[in-house]
């Protein structure tokens, strides 16, 4: 199943995508089989029992959907509680790190984690904003894990099945914010500083999250082409350490960290700046476009 969360005249509406690319609003189709309360959010969507997502994708297959381009799309997730990102999760990323001043140049034993906020999503085709006080704005394209059910202290073997769905995700970053202190949060958790979407594709569908391709192209230009199998980190390891700490809870997003090819890991260094457009795929999941804008111009989504 591939959810959505768009804007309505309402608000925020949860639907699902049908025949390719046509959305149907989720609580219709849940109406029609008694289910209008749970599927009003895809969060409480991924939160069900496959057999009943089943149910529910097959009452939307009934009804007419509108095309996907033609609504303005929201973070599949809009509200998460906690939104955990992966510090240097890929070796080569490593590498390029090593190269950079202020940044780490060695890969931790545990995995680095470190926040973003609810506020800095914006969904695909909304605007990332440049900070005011940045002038080297890079891009991170990162596969993100939808947590579905609470998930504490959770085992290796069982870790896969707390997911719910994964989509892409772009860490943005602001490095010169970032680099300007050993804390990242500043640099990285700014508004609109993490793209997420278009959709989100279901656990069930996502046979194996470490095979899958991860790619960033800006206006066009492939900069970061690489496979989820090389993270030092996979994502049952992930879920494993973050549930020993901190509880996980339906909606929570873990962007699970990028490999090389960053902006200020090349020589020279590449930024963006207004008017890029910057896009982030991950192999089957689709493919998530954010145009770069002055704080001036910004419009959020």
């Amino acid at each position: 199943m591939r959810l959505v969360t768009y804007h309505a005249v309402d608000g925020l509406r949860a639907g699902i995508v049908v025949d390719g690319d046509l959305v149907v609003d989720a609580a219709e189709a849940g109406s029609r089989i008694g289910a209008g309360s749970w599927a009003a959010s895809v969060v409480a969507i991924i939160g069900q029992p496959l057999s009943a997502r089943d149910e529910l994708a097959a009452a939307a297959g009934g009804l007419q959907g509108r095309p996907l381009s033609t609504l303005r799309l929201a973070p599949p997730v809009p509200d998460p509680s906690k939104i955990i990102c992966i510090g240097l999760n890929y070796q080569a990323h490593v590498e390029e790190a090593k190269q950079i001043d202020g940044a780490p140049n060695e890969a931790s034993r545990v995995p680095i984690l470190f926040p973003k906020f609810a506020t800095s999503l914006v969904g695909h085709e909304g605007d990332v904003v440049i900070p005011a006080a940045s002038e080297k704005l890079d891009w991170e394209a990162e596969l993100a894990v939808v947590i579905g059910r609470r998930a504490s202290h959770v085992s290796l073997g069982d870790a896969l099945s707390y997911v719910g769905g994964y989509a892409p995700f772009n860490d943005v970053s602001a490095r010169d914010i970032q680099l300007a202190t050993p804390q990242w949060t500043a640099g990285k958790a700014f508004d609109t500083a993490g793209p997420f979407g278009p959709v989100l594709v279901t656990a069930e569908e996502v046979p194996d999250p470490q095979d899958l391709r991860v790619t960033a192209r800006l206006n066009g230009v492939t900069m970061q082409d690489e496979t989820t199998a090389r993270m030092i980190f996979p994502v049952a390891r992930l879920i494993e350490f973050i549930s020993s700490l901190i509880t996980l809870v339906p909606g929570d997003v873990i962007a699970t960290g990028t490999p090389a090819g960053i902006g200020i890991g090349r020589t020279p260094p590449v930024f963006m700046a207004a008017g890029d457009v910057i896009e982030v795929e991950v192999e089957g999941l689709g493919v998530l476009r954010n145009t770069i804008v002055a704080p001036s111009k910004a419009v959020h989504s």
